[in-house]
């Protein structure tokens, strides 16, 4: 009688102490349901339209495409972030100090909720904990960006 009341206990505290210590998402210190909705959902988006050149963990591939963690570059450009994740480019970008000429194709197709999304994941997994980036700014970055021309042809 006595384990079936020490275990469900102990699986739970086993399950919490497993997810606090993958070190995945240690900068997250927002737990609001609005950014945990944001957060999962641009995991998706991310998966979905990034992770082939960025890698799921964000590393980048060799000298074809930038890394995302432990970038020096996200931190000062997210607003340039936000519109090349809906405009792309053709210019090289440096990051790290590697120059990186593979072209980055835009997303016209993604809403400025899923980029906004994206950029939430983004932020908050590889960089300092940047809490919910909002769609009212991204979707005043975007008209900043506007008259820019779309790189590649992806959806």
């Amino acid at each position: 009688m006595q384990i079936r009341r020490v275990v469900p206990p102990l699986l739970i505290a086993a399950v919490v102490f497993a997810a606090a210590c993958s070190g995945r998402n240690s900068n997250r210190t927002d737990s609001s349901p609005k950014f945990l909705q944001y957060y999962r959902q641009g995991e998706q988006l991310y998966f979905t339209h990034c992770s082939n050149c960025h890698q799921k963990n964000g590393t980048g591939l060799r000298q074809l495409y930038p890394p995302l963690a432990n970038s020096d570059y996200l931190p000062n450009n997210r607003d340039e972030v936000i519109c090349l994740i809906r405009f792309g480019t053709a210019e090289p970008l440096t990051v790290n100090g590697i120059q990186f000429v593979q072209p980055m194709p835009g997303i016209p197709s993604l809403t400025d909720l899923e980029i906004a999304q994206i950029v939430t994941y983004v932020y908050n997994t590889w960089t300092k904990d940047e809490g919910i980036i909002e769609v009212k700014d991204v979707s005043k970055v975007l008209r900043g960006c506007e008259g820019r021309k779309v790189v590649g042809n992806k959806r």
